[in-house]
């Protein structure tokens, strides 16, 4: 049979099938396209629609077959020798434009067996390298190899700016056992936009998805995803060495909370935001000034609606665009750890938003979350929640989170709403939520999920933070003795308990003296970070400062001698930006923090003592070393209700303390008498009334303890309190 008789009766053969590749409804395009045998010919078939004519070349460009067109859609069939080695498609479109491609259907599966049984397994700890968009090398060319989890799809396309976003151009190839499409497209790079055509499992066109794996995504209002490939070169080799594989939970931790869109912006450039690089430039320096440790970024993962400051994140594999690419990120997270500081991301794997674009009923059905909205929805936030149980879901949000350790070199993760995940009934009414096996209201699922994420956190070196608000026992304690094995919890009860007395006026303090000694009651139940965050200053709750009661001297007074009671009280700290220069106003994430504010001393003077209270504090081993043991903590007097006067000691491991007492009344109290542990002269490490922070000025010189005992011990000092201050003293040095 000569080649074009060959190449009739294969058209006549294979009809149904072209009709259906050139319909864009062919389950198996792979069995169609490319080279294959038919008889004793070999042919190739390809389907171009843009195309007039095709060629069929040799690697050199050498003529190999004028192809001939076996559907007046634009497939084109050729034959050609049995063994031609590599070949080339020769295009000219309709318009008369020549240009020469890889023919994509010529190339075999590209993921392995062993990658695809562990992504099937929901083991994979790599999946961010296999699924996704990975500019790749197949036998000598380059493109990029297109991954995406769609097991209820009936076809799925890449589509793009490099084939005219036609769905029938590049049909991915399925794998039936663990429902991954694949295909690799020579010629794609950096840069190309793409996005995911899929039909349903009835073969109705569903809204066209971005790339749940993208590693980068165009700016709001568009949506598609960006091939992307890193090309930067690291420094942190001694922090991250440094840092180690084990939690410092004997280490200082001073924690400033960011929202990069608002920290600070250029108004002389529209109000634009600063970039990731400025934000190395001018953000790291500042929060090293500052004394903080660590600098923790509300969630930087792509995200369609500013309003939400990321909190519902359509790219957990991606940092957003809005500060610059993903190696910009890489930049600002070395010059963090050039300058000493972690790096805490807030990541968010409960929920996600209902945008078409994004994960929402992906392949036509409820892949990532729940069927059933009394599992699957959160009403009070217009969300969809992960679906826990399915293992893919799983390997997807581990493989995020491990992402982010690994390729960015973030040293934690601060897990949002974790109280949203572990209870059924979760902000639900009657009959409108679902009990577990066992009758009860925990999601025994979402458990087991945050124990694995904690597991493997942990075995690649980072720590994890919880924002869980109940009294669910045991966050921050091992997986292996039955807790969820964080490393840290926020304490929302301190918070809440403490934010709520210092807004009461002084004279009415002594009724509610308790809210500031109940968080003593459970403060080592938990490895606990103290959290004065952004939710706090949102909302109509106010700025700190707004929430301080009295005059003006006395909002700014209280608001010292609060700060100097967080970091004199057990747990690690963290404060929001904006409140180390007393904010007036609540926190708008539209606009640049207030900064003109500290051309006025009072503003100037909280600023300086922050500073100094994180100075102080990393350089005092009892002010953070034994944190969550009672060992590290002594009440001296709890219970002066009367005084609104509360003093404790803070212990290291080695014998050194630090006296802790502050008065929340405006009154000055003169000749205080302390019980202390020791005789000899003691010394101010900080006094909240300093001058030069604001205060009144009523400070101490070196003082000496006498052998009157007091509070139950050997020995007491004199003082003299300043009104609405806090004083740390402890034994001079010899």
């Amino acid at each position: 049979m000569s080649p074009t008789d060959a190449i009739v009766a294969d058209s006549k053969r294979n009809k149904a099938a072209f009709e259906a590749v050139v319909d864009g409804r062919h389950a198996d395009p792979f069995s169609v396209l490319g080279p294959h045998r038919s008889g004793d010919v070999h042919l190739v078939r390809t389907f171009q629609p843009q195309a007039a004519q095709v060629e069929l070349i040799d690697a050199g460009g050498g003529h190999l077959a004028e192809m001939e067109r076996a559907h007046e859609a634009g497939l084109f069939v050729a034959s050609m020798p049995p063994r031609p080695g590599d070949y080339r498609l020769r295009v000219t479109t309709m318009d008369g434009i020549e240009y020469t491609v890889e023919d994509p259907y010529r190339f075999s599966q590209t993921l392995g067996d062993v990658d695809l049984y562990l992504l099937g397994e929901g083991s994979d700890k790599n999946i961010y390298q296999k699924l996704g968009a990975r500019v790749r090398s197949f036998d000598g060319v380059r493109g990029t190899r297109f991954a995406v989890w769609a097991p209820n799809a009936s076809r799925v396309s890449v589509i793009g700016s490099f084939n005219d976003w036609d769905g029938r151009r590049h049909v991915m190839r399925l794998h039936p056992g663990n429902g991954i499409w694949e295909i690799f497209i020579p010629g794609v790079g950096p840069g190309d936009r793409y996005k995911y055509e899929l039909l349903d499992r009835n073969g109705d066109l569903l809204p066209f998805k971005g790339d749940p794996f993208a590693n980068y995504h165009e700016p709001p209002p568009g949506n598609a995803s960006i091939v992307y490939e890193s090309g930067y070169e690291w420094s942190d080799g001694e922090w991250l060495e440094r840092r180690g594989n084990e939690p410092a939970l004997d280490r200082p931790l001073s924690i400033y909370e960011v929202h990069l869109g608002s920290w600070r912006r250029k108004p002389e450039d529209d109000d634009r935001y600063l970039s990731y690089r400025e934000l190395a430039e001018e953000l790291v320096p500042y929060v090293s000034d500052m004394g903080f440790t660590h600098v923790e970024l509300l969630p930087v993962t792509e995200h369609p609606f500013d309003g939400s400051w990321g909190y519902q994140p359509i790219g957990l594999f991606a940092p957003t665009e809005r500060f610059g690419e993903p190696d910009d990120f890489r930049y600002f997270v070395d010059r963090c750890h050039a300058a000493g500081l972690g790096v805490i991301v807030d990541w968010v794997p409960a929920h996600f938003p209902r945008d078409e674009h994004g994960l929402r009923r992906f392949d036509g059905t409820a892949l990532y979350e729940h069927d059933d909205p009394r599992k699957g929805e959160h009403a009070d936030w217009g969300t969809l929640v992960f679906n826990f149980g399915r293992r893919e879901v799983c390997n997807y949000l581990i493989g995020s989170a491990l992402y982010w350790i690994e390729e960015f070199h973030i040293d934690a993760l601060r897990v949002d709403a974790v109280a949203s995940m572990l209870y059924l009934d979760y902000s639900r009414g009657h009959g409108e939520w679902l009990p577990n096996e066992f009758g009860g209201n925990e999601n025994l699922e979402a458990v087991e999920f945050l124990r694995r994420l904690n597991r493997e956190l942990h075995a690649h070196g980072a720590t994890s933070f919880a924002e869980e608000s109940t009294a669910w026992p045991g966050v921050s304690r091992p997986v292996d003795t039955g807790g969820l094995g964080f490393t840290y919890k926020w304490n929302m009860g301190w918070m809440n308990d403490t934010l709520s007395y210092m807004g009461e006026d002084p004279v009415h303090r002594k009724h509610h003296h308790d809210k500031m000694t109940f968080g003593l009651v459970y403060a080592f139940n938990e490895n606990f970070v103290l959290p004065l965050s952004h939710d706090e200053v949102v909302h109509g709750k106010r700025s700190l400062l707004g929430r301080m009661p009295g005059d003006i001297w006395q909002r700014f007074a209280n608001l010292r001698a609060y700060f100097g009671a967080m970091y004199a009280h057990p747990g690690k700290k963290l404060l929001f930006m904006g409140s180390e220069i007393a904010q007036h106003d609540e926190w708008n994430h539209d606009r640049s923090l207030d900064w003109h504010l500290l051309e006025y001393p009072p503003h100037q003077g909280i600023q300086r003592l922050v500073r100094d209270l994180n100075r102080l504090y990393a350089a005092t081993p009892a002010l953070y070393e034994v944190d969550f043991s009672h060992d590290g903590f002594e009440w001296i007097d709890w219970n002066d209700r009367d005084n609104s006067v509360f003093s404790w000691l803070r212990r290291d491991s080695h014998g050194g303390f630090v006296v802790c007492v502050t008065n929340l009344t405006p009154i000055v109290r003169h000749n205080f008498r302390l019980g202390v542990p020791g005789a000899g002269r003691y010394r101010e490490l900080i006094n909240t009334d300093a001058d030069h922070y604001g205060g009144s000025g009523v400070t101490h010189p070196d003082i000496e303890a006498s052998d009157t005992g007091c509070h139950g011990r050997p020995h007491s000092l004199v003082l003299t309190l300043p009104p609405l201050a806090t004083v740390l003293l402890a034994p001079a040095a010899e």
